[in-house]
């Protein structure tokens, strides 16, 4: 018999949502500049304010941990999903700080494929999440986490090629070092997604 999954505290599953779609908000903004390169100081100060809204969030989810006696699945899951999801907030806002910072030219195709990978995987994300507050259907959770796992599959082979490409193509050591730091943390974004789907699958494991 398949039990529903009940939270004894229903905010903590609106919470880990809210950041969900903080942090996609936050990659579809990043996608925005890197295909346009249009408005690129406005475009940083919407996603800052967006990492700064999911720190809010994160604060928010620790604060309930500390004042809740029962907790709808296990506290280190919990703080776990809540500092990954923000994990990716913060490698996508520290990205485009770094395109900022360092005024780099207009991105070419292989930062535009890694910024359309991070907004597929975080909808991913954002798609996965609602289902810690319903029945949780495994196999729909797994769909989800090895599709997300897909994706980190295919950034990593795309931000390879953007190293060898930027090693090969450029004597400009300046410019090697602004882009390999910016593909790292666009990478390290997927990365963290991944990791979110390794959180929520091992939630739904133990309670689907």
């Amino acid at each position: 018999m398949r039990f529903p999954f009940i939270p004894r505290e229903e905010k903590f599953f609106d919470l880990v949502q809210e950041s969900a779609q903080n942090m996609v908000k936050a990659a579809h903004q990043l996608k925005e500049m890197v295909d346009t390169w249009e408005d690129v100081g406005g475009k940083v100060s919407e996603i800052t304010d967006l990492e700064h809204q999911g720190d809010t969030i994160t604060h928010e989810i620790m604060a309930r941990l500390h004042r809740t006696f029962v907790t709808p699945f296990d506290r280190e899951d919990i703080a776990l999903l809540a500092h990954t999801l923000d994990d990716v907030t913060d490698f996508i806002h520290a990205a485009a700080d770094a395109m900022l910072l360092y005024n780099v030219d207009c991105p070419g195709q292989r930062a535009k494929e890694l910024a359309d990978i991070i907004v597929q995987a975080t909808e991913e994300v954002e798609r996965v999440v609602p289902q810690l507050k319903k029945h949780i259907v495994l196999s729909q959770v797994l769909k989800r986490c090895v599709e997300i796992n897909r994706l980190e599959n295919v950034a990593d082979r795309v931000f390879r090629s953007a190293m060898a490409e930027l090693f090969d193509d450029s004597t400009d050591i300046a410019h090697i070092i602004k882009w390999r730091e910016i593909y790292e943390h666009m990478e390290s974004a997927t990365d963290r997604c991944e990791d979110v789907a390794n959180v929520l699958e091992g939630v739904a494991l133990k309670h689907a």
